[in-house]
């Protein structure tokens, strides 16, 4: 089923411009990423592809995703002169753009991070208005929203796992918007991302954290 749109994404996110597609979503991009990766990231290597590529720079994105690796909201002023505060907190980063990868969203970011012995690899789209696409997380499929209390959970591939935690959410009352696995291949590394419409509480997610199949666990507040 087509994706449909409200009338509030056709207006778009309140935000600093000048284009939603182009600094709203490329900074909701980058606070995702760095949500993820869990602290703000020491150093990134930014891939801008096709339309992106040849219009970062005129458009701002440059300045967006900056802004959103250090998690300013889309409507903060300093978005602007995100690159000066990128010095001020050591944030060291490259661009690179890459013209014509056919087989990508035309608004496609691959973030690579750095943050002492952890690392990240994220691509994301801006879909327009504001709303961004997190397709995968170091090479693994996701399909987020972040628009959504998001469980990031990685584990062994073993018989249960996504029946039990399912179980464990479910007990807690959260209702499960979406849920995906992808794994590296059969019983190695799967990565689950469960979409809620409320969090379980921290008790249960150190719980799951835990459990002696998880390598790691992650609870995500929506991504504004």
């Amino acid at each position: 089923m087509p994706e449909r749109s409200s009338i509030f994404d056709m207006i778009g996110p309140v935000m600093i411009g000048p284009s939603s597609s182009h600094t709203a979503g490329v900074v909701r991009i980058g606070r995702a990423a760095t949500h993820i990766l869990g602290h703000i990231p020491q150093r990134a290597e930014i891939t801008f592809y096709n339309s992106f590529a040849r219009t970062y720079e005129g458009h701002g994105s440059d300045r967006a995703i900056i802004a959103g690796l250090l998690d300013f909201p889309t409507d903060d002023i300093r978005i602007r002169d995100s690159f000066q505060y990128a010095q001020a907190q050591g944030l060291q980063y490259v661009f690179k753009a890459v013209g014509n990868a056919s087989t990508l969203h035309p608004n496609t970011i691959k973030l690579n991070l750095w943050h002492g012995d952890e690392s990240l690899e994220l691509i994301g789209i801006s879909k327009g208005g504001g709303i961004i696409g997190i397709e995968e997380v170091n090479g693994f499929v996701a399909n987020l929203s972040a628009t959504l209390h998001t469980l990031i959970l990685l584990a062994d591939d073993i018989k249960g796992t996504i029946a039990f935690i399912a179980s464990i959410l479910a007990y807690e009352d959260c209702n499960i918007a979406t849920m995906s696995v992808s794994r590296k291949g059969k019983h190695d590394l799967a990565c689950h991302f469960v979409e809620m419409d409320s969090p379980p509480r921290s008790l249960t997610v150190d719980y799951i954290r835990s459990l002696p199949w998880v390598k790691k666990a992650r609870l995500l507040a929506p991504i504004h």
